[in-house]
């Protein structure tokens, strides 16, 4: 007769995370410079991102990734094209992209995504 494990499940340390967004490295990507955190943190299972979107952003997608796109602050004229369709935006907007999805911001934002599973730069995708 075999013995299961009666041990919980190792929690982290201090049972929260805190980040302090501008202490972390900016990461060049084909929307501007993002902030990625909780890359590291085994026991979230998505990385979040601060991401100021660059006028010159590229279209790409992810074959594994969903991104949900928060708009906390852009210009007046800020948009998002997904599979060549242009949506206007405004802040506290949000756009859930599901794989496959080809997008890209269109204007100056700053953008909260939310990436699930945990980003992973090998999955980023060009036509």
């Amino acid at each position: 007769m075999s013995q299961q494990s009666t041990q919980p499940t190792p929690k982290p340390a201090t049972g929260y995370e805190i980040l302090d967004y501008p202490l972390l490295p900016g990461v060049s990507c084909p929307c501007g410079t993002a902030r990625r955190g909780l890359m590291q943190v085994e026991s979230v299972p998505y990385s979040l991102h601060v991401t100021e979107i660059s006028l010159d952003a590229r279209a790409h997608y992810h074959k594994r990734l969903t991104e949900t796109y928060f708009v906390l602050d852009c210009q007046a004229d800020a948009a998002i094209e997904l599979d060549g369709q242009v949506l206007p935006l405004k802040p506290h907007m949000a756009v859930v992209i599901h794989p496959g999805t080809r997008h890209r911001a269109l204007g100056r934002m700053q953008v909260l995504i939310v990436a699930s599973p945990k980003f992973d730069p090998a999955d980023e995708w060009f036509d």
